[in-house]
Formats: structure tokens, C-alpha cells, sequence
């Protein structure tokens, strides 16, 4: 490993365990009013009217009549309402919301306004659905051709379905109205300037006039990107209404029940094969977007462009949609539409693979992509990949060839064992040419008289380490002890935007630009005076310039790598599943602070066998969702785990601060085929959606499959 790679206490640390760190919920209340939501019962209906009992004194309801500016969110459209005016279009949708002095009071009055309503037909099933947000589309090579030629066509429908992000903090918002009509936010937020940006829409202020300062927060996992900007919106519009400051705090089941989820989909997979080799793949993609369309747009564009997966397939079409369904909104969540598709195409890889008579961890290792193959969209891998390697390694920390052949031949008893192996990728930062037609990305180096260097980015750190990273890079190019690094939390009025926390692109790209910064303060550093410097984004002149209309070109700069390994035993006669043994193998360029990254590693397998088997939200009849608490909605944790092993290898990135590429979204996205690979041996049941439950388990055998 290189030398920063070695490990320092996390420079957050500190606060967190002496309980000084201030979360939004943790300043006083004093001066401050209670907000609550009046949220639709109805997942699709017109709003008659809204009929509000006499308020006491010093209580106030906002609504959509009262948002100064546009009724309208901005995240990257802007169809979000502030409040339903109009129409609700989910259960839980926004219409109106109540702050006052005292809590109770606030709850008593918000559950005697009454909203009349007439109930229209809501679309719950994404394939009714007749409204398409986004649509996107490309091809490579000559797939009719390949199909006509093939020797056996396959094809496959896979599924799979919400998943809740389960941040430790709830979402949370004070906004401070101020004197000039300025307005001051503060809370749990992952994307200060996106914030702002939301805010100057619905308040139709300018940009200077609202500071959006991050809390401490508890965790984000992508759930912290869109929903700030929402919640900010409304509470900005009552504190404006009031003329006070408000604040809102969700409990968990309104975080749960009302909060952005993981897009569902519905993707239908065709291959073609000739010798034993895929030569070919259609593959048609449906990602639910919920009510509003919040990002789907750059989640359905990263899961059309990653929907074959590792593999060098060379004639390819991907078609894929996003489309509204009256239900929660879905946004954001750490490998953001890719998780999805990975799991499709290692399924439909792995169930060729059994039909062909061959494992299919020999079958994916033909097909792996190599540096300089093309991708899906005609661009380049440019740099490394070091899939075989990655491979290897976890074939003999696993034993992975003498435990599949016992499994394939264990007695049939109560407990039945199976293993299994998949592969992923995730492409760094935003797609195409987004960091520097969108992004473009700035971040300051601020040096004291004193000698102390303070970071100014808009980088947000929600546990993940972060700061830490940041910290690491100055001080390693400034050759300096890390406390003589200031890294402070994020205020929009004096750090420049440097882009979202999102995207695997925090390390990459803003910490590239940190040490770019540190090499000019260096090299100019004048003892006892002020400097400052400030870095642009540069998109690197080698990349193939990435074409929206046709989705050609090089969709990301260079690619982190992950394979997993993930052995299972099942009960036959209660469907319980049991992890015994985990193992993974990632590439993410040069480990910054290898802690950080093992932690990021573990905390991310975690969540992807969650998503595999466990994590199942479903809604009824009349769009609610039900599983709105951690009493029936479960999650894994280390005790789900008991064995697991986290190897790194190291391709690194040559346009990365000292090597390294993107790390946070990578660990989860591509577990869940290899959760489910080790379950289709173990019960010998293939399998295509997910979650795979206790319940399918027990369907299986129920229905007659073997035990």
C-alpha cells in the first residue's frame, strides 16, 4: 500500500464520542416553532379544499398558496410540489404545514384540518403505467445479426424491488429567517448548494441571500442528496409565513413511510450465444420513479449504461425507462440504479451458465472485460482491470471450487449450504460530461498567517470519513502533520461549490482538486502571511467526449472494481437463511486511509445482503406503505455477518489525488448476485427478483421443489 494509505483517527472523532457533536435535533429549542406535515391519505386525488379549525395565537398553516416563488422543487427538474396545490399523487404527499410554539398543540391541530377530496384511479404497478419521466437508449455492433446467428436464445424477467436507506438520523431541517430577508438553514443535509439552489426557486430570492450550513448528520446513503431540498422548501416557506424560526424533525415512521426509496424495477434480458460464448444482448429496463421524478434521470441513465455488467459483450441494445407511479418518490441511494442491473445480468449470466453445464464462475471470467474493450456505450476502458486477479483471490480465501463441488453433491437433510461469486463495477463521478458542463466543480485551500490550512469544499461528511480523507491528501502534499488541517462542516457562504457528496466522486474529483491546491500553496508558501488558491474541475483530455442523444462515448472517466463471494446455509424446515461466510475483493484505486476504506467496504456488503433477502417493503391496496418501521422492515448488522473478509487490490488512477478512485457507492452493487447464486445451489431453485425472502423459501418447497 502507499504510504498515506496507512491508517490515523478520524478527525471527526473526537466530538462524536465525547457526545459535544450537535445534530439538528440537539440545539435548543428556545424561540424556535414546531413544524409538522399534513400529508395525503390518498395516493392519487384532487385537493377540494382544505378546511383549518381557528388557530391560537402564535400558530401557523403554510400551504401551496403561500410559497412565494414557484411552487415547485428544484432537484433536477422542478415537478415536486412545495405543497400539493392541485392533486396529491402519493400517500404522504405534502399538502399543508403546521409550527407553532408548543408540540403538542402543533399535532393536535394537524389532525383537525380536514382536506376534502375527489378520489381518482391511482397506478401502482409500474407496467400500467402510461406516463414515461425519462427514456433513453443505444447500440452497439450488430445485434440482430448476432441473434440470428446464435445457437440458443435466452430469455429472462428479473425484479427487484424498494429498499429503504436506514440512516441512524432522521431527516431534519431549522430554517432561520434573518433581518434583510435573508434566510439561514441548517440541518441534516448531504448537498448544501443543492439546497440552496431549491430554495432560491420557491422563495424567488437570489442565491446570496440563503445560507445552508450542514449539522452534524447521521448518515445519508444517497437519502440525504434530493429529500433536504424538499423538506427545506416547506419549512423555509412556514418560517417566512411565521416569521419565526422552524424546525422539523421526522420521527422514524414518517421518515420511513414518506421518504425516497431505491427504485424498483422490471427488466427483461435476452442473450445470444454462439459456441458458448454471449455474443449478443437486448435488455429492456423499467425503474418505477414513484409520484415525481426527483433523479431518476441520472439513476436510469447509470443503469442503461451498466446493464451488462463486467462483460465484453459485443453486440448490445439497452433500452430503459423511468416511469410515474402513484407511490413514494424514489431518489437517490448509494449505487443508484446500477445495484439493479447487476443483479440481473449476474443472474441471467449465472442461469446461461447452468444451462451450458458449466460454473458460472468460469463462464463470467471468459467474458470479463479487459483495459482498452469497449463498453457498453462505445467509449474505452483506459486504465486497468484487474477483475482476474480480484477473482483469484477471493477463489482461494473462500476455497470456493472444494465447497461448490460438496455442495452440489450434499445429502439432502435439514440444513443445505450453497456458495456463490459475482462481479461489479461502478463508474466514477457524474455521467459523461456532467462534472464539467454541470458540476464544474470548485474547491479552495485557505492557509492562515499561522501555517494552518483550512479545506473549503462543500463536501459533506455523514460517517463515511470524509473529512478524515480530505485532511489526508493537504497535509500529505503540504508534507505537514494532519492537525495542521482545518476541515470545518460545509457553509454555503464560505465554501465554494464543489459539487454534491454523491456518486462516488467526493475522493476523486474534489480531492483531486485539494491536491492540486496544496501543490500551488506549497510551492508559493510564504511564512506569516494569508494565501488562499482555488482549483477548477478539468476534464481530462483523453476522454472520449460522451453523447447524450445516442449515449456513445466514454459514459465515465475509469471504473472501480468489486467480486464477491458469499456462502449460505438454509434451514429447510423454518426458510431461514443464514450468512456463514463472506468475502470480497475491491479495487478502488490507492486507499486513502485503509480503515476508512475496509469500513466503507463492510458497511456497504452489509447493505447489499439486505437488499438480497431481507429488506422487503411492500405497499396495499390503497398505496401505503406497510412496512414503516424497523419492527417489520429488517436490516442486517454485523451479528448477520459472523465471517466476512475484505481484501483491496489496487489499480490505480492516474488523474486521482495520489491513485484513487471512487469508493462508497462500489461495496453494495454487486452483492446480491452472489447472495443469490449461493441460495439457487443451496435449494437448487433458480431465482429472479429480489428480495429473496424466508417466505419464497418456504413457497418452494411448499409448491413441491426439493428440501
Amino acid at each position: 500500500m502507499a504510504e498515506i494509505s496507512g491508517s490515523v483517527v478520524k478527525v471527526d472523532h473526537g466530538p462524536k464520542v465525547r457526545g459535544e457533536a450537535r445534530f439538528v435535533a440537539d440545539y435548543p429549542m428556545e424561540g424556535i416553532l414546531y413544524g409538522k406535515t399534513l400529508r395525503s391519505d390518498r395516493a392519487r386525488a384532487k385537493i377540494q379544499a382544505i378546511n383549518v379549525p381557528e388557530l391560537p395565537m402564535g400558530y401557523v398553516v403554510a400551504d401551496a398558496r403561500d410559497v412565494p416563488g414557484k411552487n415547485g422543487v428544484l432537484i433536477i427538474g422542478d415537478d415536486t410540489p412545495v405543497f400539493a396545490a392541485e392533486t396529491v399523487e402519493f400517500v404522504g404527499d405534502p399538502i399543508a404545514m403546521v409550527a407553532g410554539p408548543d408540540e403538542a398543540e402543533v399535532e393536535r391541530i394537524l389532525r383537525e384540518i380536514e382536506v376534502e377530496y375527489e378520489d381518482l384511479e391511482p397506478v401502482l404497478d409500474m407496467r400500467k403505467s402510461e406516463k414515461v419521466f425519462y427514456e433513453y437508449g443505444y447500440e452497439k455492433g450488430e445485434v440482430d445479426k448476432a441473434f440470428a446467428e446464435a445457437d440458443k436464445v435466452y430469455e429472462e424477467i428479473l425484479q427487484t424491488g424498494h429498499q429503504e436507506h436506514g440512516y441512524l438520523e432522521t431527516q431534519g431541517i431549522t430554517v432561520v429567517p434573518l433581518a434583510g430577508g435573508k434566510v439561514k438553514v441548517h440541518g441534516s443535509i448531504q448537498c448544501p448548494y443543492y439546497v440552496r439552489k431549491a430554495l432560491v426557486l420557491a422563495l424567488g430570492i437570489e442565491p446570496g441571500d440563503i445560507q445552508v450550513i450542514q449539522d452534524v448528520t447521521g448518515g445519508g446513503f444517497g437519502g440525504k442528496e434530493d429529500y433536504p431540498s424538499m423538506i427545506g422548501a416547506r419549512v423555509a416557506v412556514t418560517a417566512l409565513k411565521a416569521g419565526k424560526p422552524v424546525r422539523v424533525v421526522y420521527d422514524r415512521r414518517e421518515d420511513m413511510a414518506t421518504t425516497s426509496k431505491r427504485h424498483p424495477t422490471y427488466s427483461v434480458y435476452k442473450a445470444a450465444v454462439k459456441d458458448g460464448k454471449v455474443t449478443a444482448m437486448d435488455i429492456d429496463l423499467l425503474y418505477n420513479a414513484g409520484a415525481y421524478t426527483t433523479i431518476s434521470m441520472v439513476v436510469l441513465q447509470r443503469g442503461t449504461i451498466c446493464s451488462n455488467g463486467v462483460y465484453n459483450i459485443p453486440h448490445m441494445r439497452a433500452h430503459g425507462r423511468s416511469v410515474k407511479t402513484n407511490s413514494v418518490p424514489n431518489g437517490a441511494f448509494r449505487g443508484f440504479g446500477a445495484p439493479q442491473v447487476f443483479f440481473a445480468v449476474e443472474m441471467f449470466m449465472a442461469h446461461i451458465a447452468k444451462d451450458l453445464g458449466v460454473d458460472p464462475v468460469a463462464f463470467k471470467e471468459a467474458h470479463f472485460v479487459k483495459k482498452g474493450d469497449k463498453t457498453s456505450t462505445n467509449g474505452i476502458f483506459h486504465h486497468g482491470v484487474p477483475l482476474p486477479q480480484m477473482n483469484e483471490k477471493l477463489l482461494t480465501a473462500s476455497d470456493y471450487w472444494a465447497k461448490r463441488e460438496a455442495y452440489a453433491s450434499q445429502p439432502k437433510g435439514r440444513y443445505q449450504r450453497g456458495i456463490g461469486m459475482s462481479y461489479s463495477f461502478h463508474g466514477g463521478g457524474f455521467t459523461g460530461t456532467g462534472e464539467r458542463d454541470i458540476i464544474k466543480a470548485v474547491a479552495a485551500l485557505q492557509k492562515y498567517p499561522d501555517g494552518k490550512v483550512e479545506i473549503l469544499t462543500s463536501g459533506t461528511e455523514m460517517g463515511q470519513g470524509l473529512f478524515t480523507t480530505f485532511a489526508k491528501i493537504v497535509a500529505k502534499e503540504l508534507d505537514c502533520p494532519i492537525d495542521q488541517i482545518i476541515v470545518k462542516l460545509p457553509d454555503t457562504d464560505r465554501v465554494p461549490d464543489s459539487g454534491p457528496t454523491v456518486a462516488s466522486r467526493s475522493i476523486m474529483v474534489v480531492g483531486e482538486l485539494l491536491r492540486r491546491a496544496a501543490a500551488k500553496i506549497k510551492a508559493e508558501w510564504k511564512d506569516g502571511e494569508a494565501q488562499r488558491v482555488e482549483e477548477r474541475f478539468q476534464q481530462p483530455e483523453w476522454q472520449i467526449p460522451f453523447n447524450y442523444d445516442t449515449f456513445q462515448g466514454d459514459a465515465y472517466p475509469t471504473f472501480s472494481w468489486g467480486a464477491h463471494c458469499v456462502e449460505i446455509e438454509v434451514d429447510t424446515y423454518t426458510g431461514e437463511q443464514k450468512v456463514i461466510g463472506a468475502w470480497a475483493c475491491y479495487d478502488v484505486g490507492t486507499p486513502i486511509d485503509t480503515t476508512v476504506v475496509i469500513g466503507q467496504m463492510e458497511g456497504g456488503f452489509l447493505q447489499g445482503i439486505g437488499y438480497a433477502h431481507m429488506e422487503q417493503m411492500n405497499y396495499d391496496k390503497k398505496g401505503r406503505i406497510r412496512s414503516n418501521s424497523y419492527s417489520d422492515y429488517t436490516m442486517p448488522t454485523a451479528a448477520d455477518v459472523p465471517k466476512m473478509e475484505m481484501h483491496l487490490c489496487v489499480e490505480e488512477y492516474p488523474e486521482g489525488p495520489f491513485g484513487a478512485k471512487g469508493a462508497g457507492e462500489l461495496p453494495l452493487v454487486g452483492v446480491p448476485g452472489a447472495y443469490v447464486n449461493a441460495l439457487e445451489q443451496a435449494i437448487d431453485k433458480d431465482f429472479c427478483h429480489i428480495p429473496v425472502t424466508m417466505e419464497d423459501t418456504l413457497t418452494h418447497w411448499r409448491e413441491g421443489g426439493q428440501a
